[in-house]
């Protein structure tokens, strides 16, 4: 088998190497070219912890990796060739995977849990194909506010004026590698969004965790903050993540058939359907993340499915042939894709494996649907579902399960804690000049 081809582009001096942590954030090193042979045949050391940290850094007492084994260290290599950043001269970037020391898979690198998904499709004679489109802000970094104002959703004019920072967004990311199909000015002064062309599964999930991490450094070069939080402002549009699924044999696209949407595509969508609940925290882990689930928004609250239709969460798109897929629409734009994906993907192959059969078609308005089963509306319940799934626990594995639900049950407690020490405006409001 020949060797891999890690070498660097030219005029290289430093190169830049990261992977995902447990919530999905690019985490790595900086490393010097004079160094980078010896990188990719032994590794670069870093501490586990990695995957055992929040958002914020913080670490705490996993059943893994802990201050009683010392926070060891696993061992980074890259998977891809490093590619040049255009803004930054002589900077290369490449993607990582992690192994121990012992060159075993990690059980908390949520990677892993895509991969095992990916090989299972294999198994069955599938690719998983996956289309990624995410929603972000771009703000002001002194102010944390848009820099525009109004609703200019597909506007041209908005498009245009944020071209010097979305222009760069979509070329410059193109020549890193992540193949941007197009971008456009969404519901909210400050909110765009991205599409990024479909790949293999977990390609898919490796860009966009890239993506966000390049668009964050591309954003600040021209005078930015982009933040893929799920809802930075209660009154606008929340930042959502969809995806878009199809399962390929042989070249050709199974969910298909004669541009309408299959049975085994119904199938693997009765499969998605019947664990979106349970599976909710992989799509939002926080508990700003379940505050884009409101009537009306362009969110679902409920596992209702139609065809083209935006008010439910599972989305049929038919057409051509390589264009029919299946389309989720429920999950937070800064969730971990790896979880994401591996849980949809795991309940849309046991549709198919138990010939699940979805509810019947909405064809009006989801929100009134009252047939349609609910999904979580806040955190605490995303978390009793998925502490009591059997299901979720096989899917990610026991120890990747406890160290993701410990994480958000801390976000959880946190937030209640933040909230119960504090007056708010309101409270004063309503109440010190009426008592």
């Amino acid at each position: 088998m020949p060797k891999e081809d890690f070498s660097l582009p030219e005029g290289t001096h430093t190169v830049v190497l990261g992977l995902g942590d447990v919530n999905g954030i690019m985490r790595g090193k900086r490393i010097p070219e004079s160094h980078w042979d010896t990188i990719c045949n032994e590794g670069n050391a870093l501490s586990i912890a990695l995957f055992a940290i929040d958002m914020t850094c913080d670490v705490w007492d996993t059943p893994y990796v802990n201050f009683d084994n010392g926070y060891p260290d696993m061992h980074l290599f890259p998977t891809t060739k490093p590619v040049a950043l255009p803004w930054e001269p002589g900077v290369a970037m490449a993607f990582g995977r992690a192994e121990g020391k012992d060159h075993k898979p990690l059980p908390v690198d949520p990677r892993n849990v895509l991969l095992r998904q990916i090989e299972r499709a294999e198994k069955m004679r599938y690719e998983v194909q996956v289309g990624t489109e995410l929603e972000f802000y771009l703000l002001d970094p002194e102010t944390m506010e848009p820099k525009d104002q109004g609703i200019q959703v597909y506007g041209l004019e908005r498009a245009a004026e944020l071209e010097h920072v979305l222009g760069p967004i979509r070329s410059q990311i193109n020549e890193c590698g992540i193949p941007i199909e197009q971008s456009n000015p969404e519901y909210a002064p400050g909110q765009v969004e991205v599409n990024i062309r479909y790949a293999e599964a977990m390609l898919a999930a490796d860009r966009v965790v890239m993506f966000r991490t390049l668009v964050k450094q591309l954003a600040g070069a021209h005078g930015y903050k982009a933040t893929f939080m799920a809802k930075p402002f209660f009154e606008q549009s929340g930042n959502g993540f969809h995806t878009h699924y199809s399962l390929w044999k042989d070249g050709k696209n199974v969910f298909s058939n004669g541009g309408k949407l299959s049975d085994l595509g119904r199938q693997f969508l009765g499969g998605m359907q019947g664990r979106m609940a349970e599976a909710a925290v992989c799509g939002s882990a926080t508990v700003n993340g379940y505050r884009r689930r409101q009537p009306y928004t362009f969110c679902p609250i409920n596992t209702a499915w139609g065809i083209d239709n935006r008010t439910v969460g599972l989305r049929v798109l038919e057409g051509n042939d390589s264009a029919v897929r299946v389309e989720k629409r429920d999950a937070g734009a800064d969730c971990n894709p790896y979880l994401l994906l591996a849980s949809d993907i795991a309940a849309g192959l046991d549709g198919i494996e138990q010939g699940i059969e979805p509810s019947a078609m909405c064809e009006g308005n989801a929100y009134e649907d009252a047939d349609a089963a609910p999904i979580p509306m806040d955190l605490g319940t995303a978390i009793e579902l998925a502490r009591g799934s059997d299901w979720l626990k096989d899917v990610m594995g026991e120890t990747q399960w406890e160290l993701y639900l410990q994480m958000c049950e801390r976000e959880l407690e946190f937030y209640n804690e933040h909230i119960n020490s504090q007056i708010t405006s309101l409270e004063r409001d309503r109440y010190l000049s009426n008592f």
